[in-house]
């Protein structure tokens, strides 16, 4: 079956079950569901997770995964948060806080790229011993405690709005928008497939896969810090356990969203469709007095019926090979 067959049937079976989703909802609780108080919600929530599930899906395209996406997160968080907590507000102390939070994360991403690229440690490994390692270090120096009252600068992003969206749902259409271009329309967008999909031709074709796998790292960690200022102007402090359950909820979405998770297709479009499925799911659940943990569950058994049907249609090789889009 060719890419362009794949990919429509990832994002005719998303568009079929957010339709049967609103539906349900629409008939047990319309009022509520369709209220914008609901609508406020699932657009405050979904930017978070939407982030870090890009953070997550752009190291999965290249047949790897970033474990330490909420270990970054927490850690470019807190530096942040130091910073924004020890200076006068002001143009200059914002820029430096910027700053902290992406010199952090380039030295993070830099750190697993390296371990995976040219030490060739495996990914889960390397990502698994930097989160623990990250976690750790977090801890040790903040003694488990949460930094917090921000000035202003870090809260306006939270409590802004335009034209009734809150301005979070935009940042993450930027977010989104910029990592299609990189990925559908720029020459690293085309490595990062090839390397996905068949590491050895990538490495014959002349493409510098070292290279390319760090700066992959490094976007994966950048996305983090864009996470960390959503986090901290959500919830007004920063810690380092913060998000713990954004992890596996991180992989879901990108797996649902068409990321094969031996690397080389996927689209971002997918992914986005997968995210409102979810959020949509779990805002309608919760209006509805559903436990969290049956959610979860739900989303699981989501995950497994959905794989099943786009397994029975769409095979991919066992070694993982797949197909650009």
């Amino acid at each position: 079956m060719s890419a362009p067959k794949i990919k429509d049937h990832v994002e005719r079976y998303l568009l079929l079950l957010i339709a049967v989703v609103i539906l349900v909802f629409s008939l047990q609780i319309p009022g509520v569901f369709w209220s914008s108080a609901n609508f406020q919600s699932v657009a405050s929530q979904m930017p978070v997770l939407g982030v870090l599930a890009f953070a997550m899906a752009i190291t999965m395209l290249t047949g790897g995964i970033n474990l330490s996406i909420i270990a970054t997160t927490n850690c470019c968080a807190l530096v942040m948060a130091w910073v924004a907590t020890h200076m006068a507000p002001s143009f200059g102390s914002e820029v430096l806080m910027l700053l902290a939070g992406i010199g952090m994360a380039v030295l993070i991403g830099s750190m697993n790229g390296a371990l995976i690229a040219l030490i060739r440690v495996s990914p889960i490994l390397a990502t698994l011993g930097m989160m623990t390692l990250l976690k750790g270090v977090t801890i040790l120096l903040s003694k488990g405690r949460a930094i917090s009252n921000f000035p202003e600068y870090v809260l306006w992003l939270n409590h802004s709005s335009w034209l009734g969206i809150p301005l979070p749902l935009f940042l993450f259409a930027a977010v989104a928008l910029v990592l299609w271009v990189v990925l559908d329309r720029s020459a690293l967008g085309r490595r990062i497939y090839l390397i996905g999909s068949n590491p050895r031709a990538a490495h014959y074709s002349g493409i510098n896969t070292p290279r390319t796998l760090i700066v992959v790292y490094v976007i994966s960690s950048l996305l983090c810090v864009a996470a960390a200022l959503l986090m901290m102007s959500k919830l007004n402090s920063a810690k380092a356990a913060y998000g713990e359950s954004y992890l596996l909820t991180s992989i879901l979405a990108a797996v649902l969203g068409g990321i094969n998770p031996d690397g080389g297709f996927g689209r971002i479009i997918g992914m986005v469709l997968a995210l409102v499925l979810l959020q949509i799911l779990e805002s309608g659940l919760n209006i509805m007095g559903v436990s969290s943990y049956l959610t979860m569950a739900l989303w699981g058994g989501l995950l497994l019926a959905f794989l099943f049907l786009k397994g029975a249609r769409l095979p991919f090789s066992p070694t993982g090979g797949g197909a650009r889009p």
